[in-house]
């Protein structure tokens, strides 16, 4: 799952991650944090400033290999992303007000 807001247009893009107990042990939920780490860098290089991303990761990343665990998040991206950008009206200033 993955969940997006927009943030002041001056701001870096910031990426966080829920990785829970259900998804397996300390050593599952660390591999599945780090590659996910990497697969968000991508979208943080396309999109430097003004986004704010949670990505919860579900128990089935654990069993997922590479290529999967990327194609799943670069798709949830997208999506949330599109929709992000569909309803865009304006972004929040450093004080939180919309502005045109």
């Amino acid at each position: 799952m993955l969940y997006a807001a927009l943030s002041a247009a001056d701001e870096p893009t910031k990426v966080g991650f829920i990785v829970a107990k259900t998804v397996g042990n300390a050593v599952a939920r660390n591999l599945v944090k780090r590659r996910l780490r990497e697969a968000a860098a991508a979208t943080v290089r396309q999109n430097p400033a003004g986004l704010n991303i949670v990505v919860r990761a579900l128990p089935v990343s654990a069993g997922s290999c590479w290529p999967e665990l990327v194609k799943d998040y670069q798709n949830a991206c997208l999506k949330t992303l599109d929709r992000l950008a569909a309803g865009r009206v304006a972004a929040p200033d450093k004080e939180g007000n919309n502005t045109p």
